[in-house]
């Protein structure tokens, strides 16, 4: 007598926790070329490939006993870190070693990049971070973690120029000069790559305003920015650089 197989429970069912090729390939560019130049290949690599989500149990509180609160069972949590902004990143691993070069108590569950990345933006967690404990770890922007959530290829906002120094792309550098540049009061406006986030936003200033009016033009240029189409979905993060023409 023949019966019918029934289906694996988890279509990770073989998976031995090591890295997937494409992501362990796009990993290691990162150790020779460099972040800026490899991230587009790891972001790709992700919406590909299965990642390990670290889960760690907590303690549930069900009673109190006389103040004290009593311990009887434990759940399980999915753990967000903090960057240095103070955004929430939510870090997923390439391999079962990489999770335990980080913690070894994590239970690792294994998901598709793509699905991480849309439980992030469900919990509210601006980015994702690949391998926190090493060898290499690479922080994906969050305008690159919406574009996984969406099955969507992501487009960076910073670019390799023709000679190779990092730019701004040429469509997101002429629209944020463009929503600049119709507060009156700006007299240049000119997007480069930031020092402290993704994009710098230089801003020529018309020198006789007074502090009242500098404040006045800066705040309707934040509002211009913070309306911006593309500052929401092409820029991580943006600093303005201020000077006087």
């Amino acid at each position: 007598m023949t019966g019918k197989e029934l289906p694996r429970t988890s279509p990770y069912a073989d998976d031995d926790g090591s890295a997937a090729p494409e992501l362990a390939a796009a990993l290691s560019r990162v150790e020779i070329d460099g972040v800026a130049a490899a991230l587009p290949d790891v972001v790709r690599a992700l919406g590909n490939v299965r990642v390990l989500v670290p889960v760690l149990a907590e303690a549930v509180v069900v009673e109190e006993v006389e103040g004290l609160h009593v311990d009887r069972e434990a759940s399980t949590g999915v753990v967000a870190i903090s960057s240095p902004d103070g955004r929430e990143v939510l870090p997923v691993f390439s391999s079962i070693q990489a999770m335990a070069a980080w913690r070894t108590d994590a239970r690792p569950v294994p998901v598709q990049g793509s699905q991480a990345a849309g439980s992030a933006v469900t919990d509210g967690w601006e980015l994702l971070v690949v391998d926190p404990g090493g060898p290499v770890t690479v922080q994906v922007p969050r305008t690159a973690v919406w574009a996984l959530a969406r099955g969507e290829q992501w487009r960076p906002a910073v670019v390799p120029g023709a000679s190779g120094e990092a730019v701004v792309d040429p469509e997101v550098a002429q629209e944020l000069s463009v929503a600049a540049l119709v507060v009156q009061g700006v007299r240049a406006a000119e997007a480069l790559p930031g020092r402290s986030a993704e994009v710098a936003l230089r801003l020529g200033i018309d020198s006789g305003l007074d502090r009242a009016g500098l404040d006045a033009v800066l705040a309707q240029v934040n509002a211009r920015l913070a309306a911006a189409s593309v500052v929401a979905d092409r820029v991580d993060s943006l600093e303005l650089r201020i000077h006087a023409v």
